[in-house]
């Protein structure tokens, strides 16, 4: 649904300082050719299919569908990849581009983890130094992925500087790139960032929708009545939806945390480079943001799903942290699937809506990462009393 170069309707662009631009112009140039290369396309089909282990399942969720009591559930299953989420789909597709352009060092920066934890291995499979940036507080709540990380050889650098999570992250990593960019390759990991960095997120992690429709229409014979996705920076909902936009019978629904609801309470502003919908504080400042998922602790959000909700065309609602450790227990319990903190926010929000279908309506929601990351986290919740 690009509008016009780098921007989906009043959302987007590259607002950056000129030596960056310059950097961009190149891997949007080197993009642009990669994606027309029947060589390069077949390396990363290859890729996913003999690496990542694509194509992942759609999962018929039975007994989750009768305990909501709406919708017949269908679970993309992200989380069954190499990995553990979304986020390598992403991570084979640039890595590629980066080998591509001659880069030898890649940089990234990574909130819950697992984009930082793909990256790593991406670039254990290729041979480049790795070093990825990560919020102080995201390192200590997320100690195992660091622990994964650096054993795949990768530095993981600690954020310190303003509230230490996903956004000070980035801020550090554009710092690196943009005094780096001659030899370093900034591989980000979700829709967000100036222009082409939403547009190449969306096209490599378009594959989760290429593949959602294929499945639902040889398991019902129909398209979905909707899809279901977390909705943090937007990488794993945007390719969601992506093969889905232009059926506007299909409903396109995004979650989002209470504490952190840039489409319900952001307002439009340039962060990181490019203009989208931002959680902004009394003196128009990105705001604090909070999550129990870290990887939803981002004041924005890529501009496509801006401007998907300002056209009406996809819908996006909050679900609290006790709807959200409910729907991660009672889909651990239904099904034996234990899911991403951020993944259980969708299935939160479909229990929320449920009543909104009919149980012979399919519903697709995307389980983006699996939920061993965030075990120990989540004991230390339920210990603390307070989601009783």
């Amino acid at each position: 649904m690009e509008t016009a170069k780098g921007f989906f309707g009043t959302f987007g662009g590259s607002f950056v300082p000129e030596n960056l631009q310059a950097a961009l112009d190149k891997i949007e140039a080197a993009f642009d050719e990669a994606r027309e290369d029947d060589a390069f396309k077949k390396e990363y089909q290859s890729i996913l299919k003999e690496y990542v282990g694509r194509e992942n399942p759609l999962t018929y969720a039975e007994r989750l569908s009768e305990r909501f009591g709406g919708p017949k559930i269908y679970l993309k299953r992200e989380d069954l990849n190499h990995t553990g989420a979304h986020k390598i789909n992403n991570v084979v597709g640039q890595i590629l581009l980066a080998k591509r352009m001659g880069a030898h060092r890649i940089i990234a920066e990574t909130g819950a983890g697992q984009h930082g934890v793909a990256t790593a291995t991406a670039c254990a499979m290729f041979g480049m130094d790795c070093t990825i940036y990560m919020g102080k507080l995201d390192t200590e709540r997320q100690a195992l992925n660091v622990f994964r990380m650096e054993l795949l050889g990768a530095e993981v650098v600690p954020v310190e500087q303003g509230q230490g999570r996903l956004k000070d992250a980035v801020d550090v990593a554009l710092g690196d790139l943009i005094e780096n960019y001659d030899h370093t390759f900034y591989l980000l990991g979700s829709a967000v960032g100036p222009h082409p960095y939403p547009s190449i997120v969306k096209y490599f992690q378009s594959v989760i929708s290429e593949e959602s429709k294929k499945q639902i229409l040889e398991k019902e014979g129909r398209l979905p009545a909707a899809v279901v996705a977390v909705a943090g920076g937007g990488s794993n909902a945007i390719g969601s939806f992506a093969h889905y936009i232009e059926d506007t019978d299909v409903r396109l629904i995004g979650a989002e945390p209470e504490e952190a609801a840039t489409m319900s309470k952001g307002k439009a502003a340039n962060l990181h480079g490019f203009r989208t919908l931002v959680l902004q504080d009394e003196n128009g400042n990105p705001a604090p943001t909070y999550s129990i998922a870290a990887g939803l602790d981002y004041p924005g959000i890529g501009p496509e799903h801006s401007h998907l909700k300002d056209s009406g065309r996809a819908e996006y609602y909050t679900v609290s942290k006790k709807e959200v450790m409910s729907a991660f227990k009672t889909l651990s319990e239904t099904e034996g699937i234990i899911p991403a903190l951020e993944s259980a926010h969708a299935v939160a929000l479909v229990k929320k809506l449920a009543d909104e279908f009919s149980p012979e309506e399919p519903v697709i929601i995307t389980i983006s990462g699996r939920g061993d990351k965030d075990v120990a986290y989540v004991r230390e919740l339920l210990d603390s009393g307070d989601f009783d």
